[in-house]
């Protein structure tokens, strides 16, 4: 069993991205940059190579090595009754990946998996395409199909005032049009599991970076039909399915999940302030499904005494058992938080 450690992945990665620069010097640049034994480094390089990312060539004393060429893979299935991920999964792309370590295969059969089959259950779409673009660094897989559009369907499944509204909901996690069926952690845990994982769907862009570690949102002019997904991870990276969903578990005895983290900005329209409280209405819905809710501040200016009252102080009483956290909030919305807070001490107060 291959297993990458958080080193291990730091030490390949910079073997891949040294490699064309030194061709023939890098094992004296790892072995200087790391302080770790030439036989520790040839162990990395050997795992690189059995992945085919590294081709080596020459004696042991004239080595030298290269970056594999891009592997590409491109099928298109139809969206009939017939096709099942698992199938797909074990006889067309499980091969594609065998060389991966353990915990990497176990990331992307999860991922491809929930992905694949969130359009065959939900795209109405007539086919789905599927791409996979395979460097020495990291592979990328694209999903995609000629449905409805994955945006416009929450929105009109939910009676959403738009498709942004509907990113939103994804945002927080546990969404579902058919909760009969499905959890609506699929499409959660992938975004968080994946280094890059983007939607492209009628005219909105949805993205979730690892590096950023948050949502964003980009409109397009162009409307494009269907459901576009791109999915990025690194060959080595030692992350793990384990700890993704430990991550937004609230304890460590809860195995569910319990805790979600919510970009505020999301809400947001342009550079509309945020002062009303059905905004904070709109932020707040589903969120009584979760024991912790971070509510991540970052890019938001001010809030108005509504918005805040509405989520610190009123959405407090109604859902003891739900905790509201903020956090990456500037001074003067902290302030306005605050302001909320104490009134609800002041209302506990004077009831008691």
């Amino acid at each position: 069993m291959v297993k990458v450690t958080h080193k291990g992945e730091q030490i390949r990665q910079f073997i891949l991205q040294g490699i064309s620069a030194h061709p023939n010097g890098i094992a004296q640049i790892v072995e200087k940059q790391f302080n770790i034994s030439r036989q520790a480094i040839n162990k990395h390089i050997k795992i690189l190579i059995s992945q085919g990312a590294i081709n080596a060539k020459g004696t042991t004393r004239d080595r030298s090595y290269t970056l594999s060429k891009i592997q590409e893979y491109n099928k298109t299935y139809a969206l009939s009754g017939s096709l099942e991920e698992d199938v797909v999964w074990r006889e067309d792309i499980a091969p594609l990946l065998n060389q991966y370590p353990d915990n990497v295969r176990s990331i992307w059969q999860y991922c491809f998996t929930e992905m694949l089959n969130n359009a065959i259950d939900h795209s109405s779409g007539k086919n789905v395409s599927v791409r996979i673009n395979k460097t020495a660094i990291n592979t990328e897989i694209i999903l995609s199909d000629d449905g409805e559009g994955i945006f416009k369907k929450i929105q009109r499944e939910l009676n959403l005032l738009d498709e942004r509204h509907a990113i939103l909901e994804l945002s927080k996690g546990k969404l579902t049009t058919d909760p009969k069926s499905h959890t609506g952690e699929g499409i959660f845990f992938t975004s968080r599991m994946m280094d890059d994982f983007v939607i492209l769907s009628g005219g909105t862009y949805f993205a979730h970076r690892v590096i950023e570690d948050e949502d964003w949102i980009l409109e397009r002019k162009l409307s494009e039909n269907g459901t576009y997904l791109f999915m990025t991870l690194n060959n080595n990276t030692s992350k793990t399915l384990k700890k993704i969903f430990d991550k937004y578990a609230s304890k460590k005895e809860d195995f569910g999940f319990t805790k979600t983290v919510v970009p505020v900005k999301l809400v947001q329209y342009g550079e509309e302030a945020l002062v009303s409280r059905s905004q904070a209405k709109r932020l707040l819905s589903r969120l009584d499904r979760f024991k912790t809710v971070l509510l991540d501040f970052d890019g938001v200016n001010s809030i108005g005494q509504a918005f805040a009252d509405e989520i610190f102080r009123v959405f407090k009483l109604r859902n003891t058992n739900t905790e509201i956290i903020s956090i990456r909030a500037n001074r003067e919305v902290e302030d306005m938080i605050l302001r909320a807070r104490l009134l609800d001490i002041d209302d506990n107060t004077l009831t008691q």
